[in-house]
């Protein structure tokens, strides 16, 4: 009987061995053997550990993208998840209109609004076609004189109100020879046949009893030979003339101080005011002042003056 116990005992020994070699599994399939010994507590404390040391994203302060301050740093880049910004939304009233013409643009149409704006006293030049800072200021300046949003482009509402308020322009306000704008005319301009010479405005203006008939460009001597100033008359006229003296052509010359003359000049049609005379007045559209030769009479007035 002893032998029988004895082996009975060394069986279950050995059972208990084959537990504790395979861990907690054992433990596991035995939930309600709860005992103090190693065999049970060892399996319950590799169990219990786990969890800590590989802790689900759900457990934590950082688990969920919006709980607590931490989520911030965790929050997808894109704008999708975040409410729209001040500035994303400020622009939410009505669209802009079209710009029908607006700085840079070159064209017809261009001029077209330059000699209309002109008509109204905001642009003070001959019309180039060229929308610059100085067509988009008088937009402006129209803009705000009709209670518009002050842009300094040309939309619809703009274009129909300048149309109403201007009429269309002529050829020669479309494309004018007078460049520079004309000051007041001097006193001694107002009565009479005049040709009124300004030094001023670097213009000519042809004036029948104050009333101004036609008007161009000019430009004057250097100051090695200027041009004089006074009250004259025209002393002869010559449609084709050389320069005794120069040598150079001098079509529609109108002579009124010794040699110097209202005429016609090449150089000044070419440059401008990059030269300069030897005293006489040119002029450098010639088919205008064609025009105005054949209406000029020996006798009549001349006025240089500043």
């Amino acid at each position: 009987m002893k032998r029988t116990t004895s082996v009975i005992r060394r069986a279950v020994l050995a059972a208990a061995a084959v537990a504790l070699a395979a861990g907690c599994t054992a433990q596991a399939a035995d939930p309600a053997g709860g005992g103090a010994s190693p065999s049970s507590t060892a399996p319950k404390a590799t169990t219990s550990a786990a969890p800590s040391a590989t802790a689900s994203p759900t457990d934590g302060p950082t688990a969920t993208p919006t709980d607590g301050p931490t989520v911030t740093p965790t929050v997808s880049p894109t704008t999708d998840d975040k409410p729209p910004s001040p500035s994303a939304t400020a622009g939410t009233g009505a669209p802009t209109p079209d710009a029908l013409m607006k700085d840079g643009d070159e064209s017809e149409q261009v001029r077209e609004l330059q000699a209309r704006l002109r008509q109204l006293g905001h642009f003070d030049r001959a019309p180039t076609g060229f929308y610059g800072t100085m067509t988009a200021a008088s937009v402006t300046a129209f803009q705000k004189k009709q209670g518009l949003p002050r842009t300094g482009s040309v939309d619809a509402t703009t274009w129909e109100r300048l149309l109403s308020a201007s009429r269309k322009p002529t050829a020669d306000e479309l494309k004018p020879s007078t460049t520079n704008k004309l000051d007041t005319p001097d006193a001694r301009c107002m009565t009479g046949r005049v040709l009124c010479i300004s030094k001023e405005s670097r213009t000519l203006a042809w004036m029948i009893d104050g009333r101004v008939v036609s008007s161009m460009d000019v430009r004057f001597g250097s100051e090695n030979t200027p041009t004089r100033e006074g009250t004259f008359s025209v002393g002869w006229k010559a449609r084709k003339w050389t320069s005794t003296i120069y040598h150079t052509p001098m079509p529609y010359a109108m002579f009124f101080s010794g040699g110097q003359a209202v005429h016609y000049s090449a150089d000044f049609a070419a440059r401008g005011y990059n030269g300069a005379s030897h005293g006489c007045v040119n002029v450098r559209d010639r088919a205008k002042l064609s025009a105005l030769f054949d209406q000029v009479k020996v006798g009549d007035k001349v006025v240089v003056h500043w």
